[in-house]
């Protein structure tokens, strides 16, 4: 079992940065691939961007590419999501997830076992 806890999340203008946290407890984490997904209402969950147990690997959506880093600490046991530039559509709420496994699973939620319950990001125009 993997709790995962996610923080940080809040009001921002839009060309604003928000940094998100998720921490994580039970199984190892250091063994884990971490990801962060987003829903908007009326919109179906979206992969954001994921970091290999290492992080020697990362993935990003095109959507936040160039824009969002996801980062690590094995040793906190937390996984970060800094984000720039942040624009109205980037509104949602956003979930830490935990996978057992690489490849490109990883880029569904199918790839996930365990959820974070989420924090709201509201990005305002």
């Amino acid at each position: 079992q993997v709790q995962l806890a996610e923080s940080g999340g809040g009001l921002v203008q839009a060309g604003g940065s928000l940094s998100l946290s998720c921490t994580a407890s039970g199984r190892s984490f250091s063994t884990t691939a971490m990801g962060w997904f987003r829903q908007a209402p009326g919109k179906e969950r979206e992969f954001v961007a994921a970091v290999s147990w290492s992080s020697t690997m990362t993935y990003y959506a095109d959507s936040v590419k160039g824009r969002f880093t996801i980062s690590r600490d094995n040793a906190q046991n937390t996984v970060y999501l800094q984000m720039n530039s942040l624009k109205p559509e980037d509104t949602a709420i956003y979930y830490c997830a935990a996978s057992p496994t690489w490849g490109t699973v990883i880029l569904t939620a199918r790839g996930y076992d365990y959820w974070g319950q989420g924090t709201q990001v509201t990005v305002s125009s």
